[in-house]
């Protein structure tokens, strides 16, 4: 079965940085968009960032220039790298494949002021 494993998250201050992973099983992760997601208490799950199996990527605004998605195919793992974190950035971080409705459980991330 599809299986979405997250990992690398944790405690930082603001202006850190942490890299999360992903990593896949159950289906053909080369052929799979991933992206990886957020969920704050108390509001909705919303897509951080995305990467099609062609390679193209998508980042929110709100996180441009400071995150960067990247996969590896060799390894059915997927990393999101997290630069200069703000409070803002709080939250449950969840890797999925939308189109498999497929969803990992999530690693904790907390940004201290």
């Amino acid at each position: 079965q599809v299986q979405l494993v997250e990992s690398g998250g944790g405690l930082v201050q603001a202006g850190g940085s942490l890299r999360l992973s992903c990593a896949a099983s159950g289906f053909i992760f080369s052929r799979a968009a991933m992206g990886w997601y957020r969920q704050a208490p108390g509001k909705q799950r919303e897509l951080v960032a995305s990467m099609a199996s062609g390679g193209d990527t998508m980042t929110v605004d709100s996180v441009k220039g400071r995150f960067t998605l990247s996969r590896d195919n060799a390894k059915n793992t997927v990393y999101l790298q997290m630069n200069n974190l703000k409070p803002e950035d709080t939250a449950v971080y969840i890797c999925g494949v939308r189109v498999l409705d497929a969803w990992g459980q999530g690693t904790q991330v907390t940004v201290s002021s």
